[in-house]
């Protein structure tokens, strides 16, 4: 019986740092894949940024910058920094704010695509990630004419509005710093990676750096991602895992406030919204979770991601830039306001195309290309 305890133990344990490898291993493969986005765009990505004044234009600029860069707090710090500097009026700015929530939830559709050769699986995670781009895109569709509206007449937006109001209490604070306690212990092995290893590989076939690198880099971060999706739901359904389901549904994800906060606060730590959703994307697949009980900290996620931004403007100390980040502050408490008593819309919505999806899983593809590179790049070539 002593024996049977002992190895129940050992196995339990093992279980349980297998399982924080992979875990480990997903948020590196995160971090890769913006280093990689960033490579490939970041340049390019600031050109568009700070040559858009069409408020429509202006949206799919935030939409596709963030895309490529797989970070609303990047875009939306860079846009702080170029209100801030001159460079760009708060009115340019709003219109990519929103894009930019728009096109952060492109991590998750990455996440989901990794069940793609799983029928059961992949229609769960699909519905968990795309929900999230209902979600703001609905948003868009009712913020954006209001904003525009309200600028017409009143020469402010509404987000302009209340984003200067805000500000204004915050006009005397500057300086704070602040750092992930989860890019701490990435970053390590991400540079590691990034910065030493990966070109080292690519030495011998000339320069290491620039498109190469940030190809390689999102290639070897696919494939970090696969390996570490393949193995997590397996250590998740241990028997140790089984305590932390029970603990997900019985407390953490019980209530809609408790989901909301803890969606929130991490996304606040970690400071970003694209790690904090694609983390339940696997949850929702295994069947731990539900898209109704993910929903709230979708919503939580989305208002916590915008603490970098602030952070960004606060640390510049310009009145101005801190007015940009609490647009996007804004812009996310007022969609929550307004869609969470109809939150039966975007769930319908994602379990409708995750439905889709299933028939023809292309579907999915379709979606996630289009909506994120190809609608955005031709509308802004139409549009200029």
């Amino acid at each position: 019986m002593e024996n049977i305890r002992t190895s129940y133990k050992y196995q339990s344990l093992k279980n349980l740092l297998l399982f924080a490898f992979f875990l480990y291993l997903f948020f590196v493969s995160i971090e890769l894949l913006e280093s990689a986005f960033k490579g490939f765009g970041k340049g390019f990505a600031e050109q568009l940024i700070a040559t858009t004044s069409n408020p429509f234009v202006g949206l799919f600029v935030g939409l596709l910058a963030t895309s490529i860069m797989q970070s609303s707090s990047l875009t939306t710090s860079i846009l702080v920094s170029m209100v801030a500097s001159g460079i760009m009026t708060i009115q340019n700015a709003i219109p990519i704010v929103m894009g930019s929530n728009i096109g952060t939830t492109v991590t998750n559709m990455i996440v989901a695509m990794t069940y793609i050769t799983r029928k059961q699986e992949f229609g769960k995670a699909l519905a968990a990630a795309v929900v999230h781009d209902f979600f703001n895109i609905l948003t868009v569709l009712i913020l954006m004419p209001l904003h525009l509206i309200t600028q017409s007449i009143f020469g402010r937006g509404l987000l302009q509005i209340l984003a200067e109001a805000l500000a204004n209490i915050f006009e005397s604070a500057g300086g704070l710093k602040f750092a992930s306690p989860l890019r701490m212990i990435t970053a390590p092995a991400v540079k590691l990676l990034y910065d030493y290893l990966f070109p080292a590989i690519l030495s011998p076939f000339g320069q290491a750096g620039g498109i190469k690198l940030a190809i390689f880099t999102f290639v070897c971060a696919l494939g970090l991602l696969f390996l570490a999706l393949m193995y997590m739901p397996k250590f998740m359904k241990s028997m140790i895992m089984v305590k932390i389901e029970n603990l997900l549904d019985a407390y953490l994800f019980k209530t809609a406030i408790r989901s909301f906060a803890l969606g929130m606060v991490i996304t606040s730590i970690i400071q970003s919204s694209s790690v904090t959703t694609s983390l339940i994307v696997p949850l929702v697949a295994g069947s731990i979770l539900t898209i109704k009980q993910i929903f709230p900290y979708v919503l939580g996620a989305n208002i916590g991601t915008t603490v970098t931004a602030i952070l960004a403007s606060l640390t510049i100390g310009s009145k101005i830039g801190i007015t940009v980040a609490f647009a996007h502050l804004s812009f996310n408490v007022l969609g929550t306001i307004i869609w969470y008593p109809f939150r039966i819309v975007p769930i319908t919505l994602a379990n409708k195309l995750a439905e889709l999806s299933g028939k023809s899983r292309k579907i999915a593809l379709i979606y996630m290309i289009g909506v994120f590179y190809v609608i955005p790049v031709l509308l802004i070539l139409i549009a200029r």
